[in-house]
């Protein structure tokens, strides 16, 4: 099973993704943010709950209610995504290239809850080679550590595929995807076209780690080895 973190692995949202958080919190709390909190490889609940922190908010009852409103506030704002954003380099022809091999399977491990996470692959044409019902998102748990065994297990009951960690590979962008595929039991690929460079991300003791996934057959080649 690959499972493909999003935001900065598959699509650059720009500053969409950041603005709508701050649109959701104004909206719930009456309070806009004074800073936006640092988000790469966290979960929406763990954004949300590091801007309630920030605000000086503890009612956990403001969290589903933000999350409510950031999934409305991003679907209000997808054409500008669209318009702004963009697909990571490599990402469209790598998930076709990948779709055409009948023994993987392709779905996506996130820290978007999951309607967030069907919005932005849309945008960009992406979700087509992405069976999105056996992904694991955000919104089944704030921790990305318990996420490998969500997909694995829906895996299982809605496609009837019982696969191993040790058949899985997640593919990310930041040490957080580095420390879920490792707490899940699964294989890494890290690709620096986040905000992490290779040297970064190379300290890590990922599987491998590629400058990105312009190279279709390369990194094909990596995630297929021992098939």
């Amino acid at each position: 099973m690959l499972l493909f973190d999003i935001d900065g692995t598959l699509v650059k949202g720009g500053d969409v993704s950041g603005a709508v958080f701050g649109r959701a919190i104004e909206a719930v709390l009456g309070q806009a943010p004074t800073r936006r909190v640092s988000m790469s490889g966290k979960t929406d609940p763990q954004i949300v709950r590091e801007y309630l922190d920030l605000l000086k908010q503890d009612d956990p009852a403001h969290i589903p209610a933000v999350l409510e409103r950031l999934e409305a506030e991003l679907a209000a704002a997808a054409h500008q995504l669209a318009e702004l954003g963009s697909a990571c380099p490599g990402a469209p022809e790598l998930l076709q290239a990948l779709a055409t091999d009948e023994r993987l399977h392709l779905s996506v491990l996130t820290g978007n809850i999951a309607p967030n996470a069907v919005i932005k692959l849309a945008a960009f044409g992406l979700d087509k080679w992405l069976d999105l019902e056996t992904g694991a998102y955000g919104s089944d748990s704030e921790d990305r550590q318990a996420l490998v065994p969500v997909a694995l297990d829906r895996l299982a009951s809605l496609r009837g595929a019982r696969l191993s960690p040790r058949d899985t590979w997640v593919i990310g962008d930041t040490p957080r995807d580095y420390e879920c595929a490792r707490a899940g039991g699964a294989h890494c690929l890290l690709v620096a076209t986040g905000r992490f460079g290779l040297t970064e991300l190379g300290g890590l003791g990922a599987d491998a780690v590629l400058a990105d996934l312009v190279a279709t057959e390369a990194v094909v080649d990596v995630l297929t080895a021992g098939l």
